[in-house]
């Protein structure tokens, strides 16, 4: 199973829709955080930490990172093969920005729910 293309027909060139396609699916950026907490993992201990996602699921995210340059995907010559996954230094890069929509979704998240709840009320 591979995603397709990321394309936009009527704004194939806009950084915006692009980027934020790829990054804002369920789990990039989670694949991402977790990682980032580490210099290398394994496929099994990073499956351990998302107890949620599916093989399949973090194999396509996986493979996704790989693509765009966010994810090393390291393959040593042992039996059984190990595989590492480790972030590139586009993917540090991000973290900054990470970080900060990490910090302002914990600052707003008890408003934002307040007025969800208002909003589903009718009030």
């Amino acid at each position: 199973m591979t995603r397709l293309p990321n394309t936009n027909e009527l704004y194939p060139d806009c950084p915006i829709r692009n980027i934020l396609n790829r990054i804002s699916d369920k789990w990039t950026l989670l694949v991402l955080y977790t990682l980032n907490g580490h210099e290398a993992m394994r496929f099994k201990d990073l499956a351990a930490e998302l107890q949620d996602i599916s093989q399949k699921m973090l194999v396509l995210t996986l493979r996704t990172l790989e693509a765009d340059g966010f994810v090393i995907r390291k393959v040593y010559a042992e039996v059984p093969p190990r595989v590492e996954y480790m972030l590139t230094d586009r993917a540090h890069s991000l973290f900054p920005i990470i970080d900060q929509l990490i910090s302002w979704a914990k600052q707003h998240m008890h408003e934002i729910l307040l007025d969800r709840t208002k909003a589903m009320s009718g009030k």
